[in-house]
């Protein structure tokens, strides 16, 4: 049997530590993480040059994003990309601890 190849899914590898996004049976990328104290860390986000132009990232911050307020986790995007994603969807900001730039360490998050 063959893998549908419009099929999209997402899921939270936590062995990997990272949300996964696969499309036709294919692993497209991912947002890799770190959890602390309450707190979803979104390091690195990739998609693969194959799978560009298709909205995959914005899938997958979506998905990564929802099912990190859905445990009740607070989002620390220290991630180019989900900043960027999240700068675009002010739903998430109640969930948002923005970074201190400042700071060497991004689990110690300070205001927007």
């Amino acid at each position: 049997m063959t893998e549908d190849p419009t099929k999209t899914e997402v899921v939270d590898n936590e062995l990997e530590d990272r949300f996964e996004i696969w499309h036709g049976g294919r692993l497209a990328g991912f947002a890799a993480y770190r959890r602390r104290a309450g707190a979803t860390i979104f390091v690195h986000t990739e998609i693969g040059d194959e799978f560009g132009g298709k909205g995959l990232g914005s899938t997958l911050a979506h998905r990564a994003l929802e099912e990190t307020v859905a445990r009740g986790e607070t989002i620390v995007p220290v991630c180019p990309f989900i900043t960027a994603y999240l700068r675009k969807h002010p739903e998430y900001d109640e969930h948002v601890r923005w970074p201190d730039v400042e700071s060497a360490d991004p689990a110690e998050p300070a205001g927007r």
